[in-house]
């Protein structure tokens, strides 16, 4: 079927082929492109956020805690617990509609506070940070039963002596902590132990949202760009070659039925103008080899 095609449809098909094919092949790559960069996008203002939240917990511990500590002993203040404060504070951030689908959790081994109870995932999250000292960050994507998230961690040691007041020994800690809290969970912490991990978590939807945005807007604008480029290749391929071919093949039929007078017209320097330079040699050719066979057999008519 393709051979019956003229030359302006076998063009055509041709760059519709690579069309397809250069789209297909370069959206994947594109895709996968958008994606690390949404991602790295994204772990960066997460990165900038869980620093946000340990600069919290410095100030809760340096210049908090030591003014609440006396008030400790007829009343429990969570305000003091650095933990406490970084949490606060994101959840007020997270009313500014850039940062609401950011979630922030210190997952804790071995919490006070229950809500802090780190999950079998950041568990072991947690225990990477304590087995491989030197690993300072972990980052990707994880199923829960809400969907696939992207997640950033970090590793939260015990920094400060001040901690080891409350999650040290049960005895030393404040009694309206204990009255509150119990003995059961969140002592034992021992100085530099990582007891927790930093964890900023969004839905993976987010990110690739944000990157399959991207792929479309670019892959629409190629696809138009290659559709243009199409419509100029056979806008030049019709002027340029189909038409004088079409003319060369119409002049070429006339003189072989005899129109000896059909002029083959050289518009151009190109190929084109070349082959319809040699058919008009070759109609000199023909008329005087014509003219030759006359002589020869006198006034004979062919």
């Amino acid at each position: 079927m393709f051979k019956n095609f003229s030359l302006k449809q076998k063009f055509t098909v041709l760059l519709l082929i690579i069309l397809v094919v250069g789209l297909s092949l370069s959206g994947l790559i594109l895709s996968s492109l958008l994606r690390q960069n949404a991602t790295n996008e994204v772990a960066s203002k997460a990165l900038a956020l869980i620093d946000t939240m340990s600069s919290v917990r410095q100030y809760t511990v340096t210049q908090i805690t030591p003014e609440l500590s006396d008030k400790l002993q007829t009343k429990f203040l969570p305000q003091t617990v650095a933990g406490y404060s970084a949490r606060e504070v994101f959840d007020i951030l997270r009313q500014k509609p850039e940062y609401r689908d950011f979630f922030y959790k210190e997952a804790t081994l071995n919490p006070t506070n229950l809500r802090d109870k780190a999950d079998s995932f950041e568990s072991t999250v947690v225990n990477r940070f304590r087995n491989e000292k030197d690993l300072k960050q972990l980052s990707g994507f994880r199923s829960t039963p809400g969907g696939d998230i992207f997640y950033i961690a970090r590793p939260l040691p015990v920094s400060k002596t001040t901690c080891l007041e409350c999650h040290g020994k049960p005895e030393n800690a404040p009694k309206t902590m204990i009255d509150q809290y119990g003995t059961a969970n969140g002592f034992g912490w021992q100085m530099n132990e990582i007891v927790a991990a930093q964890i900023i978590a969004i839905p993976a939807s987010k990110v690739l949202a944000q990157a399959s945005q991207s792929s479309f807007l670019i892959v629409g604008l190629v696809s138009a760009i290659f559709v243009v480029v199409i419509l100029l290749v056979n806008f030049f391929l019709n002027t340029q070659v189909v038409r004088p071919l079409k003319h060369i093949t119409r002049i070429a039929e006339e003189v072989s039925t005899g129109h000896m007078e059909a002029e083959f017209e050289q518009l151009s320097n190109d190929e084109i103008g070349k082959l319809a330079r040699a058919f008009k040699r070759m109609q000199l050719s023909l008329q005087m080899a014509m003219k030759r066979i006359k002589r020869t057999h006198g006034n004979t008519e062919f």
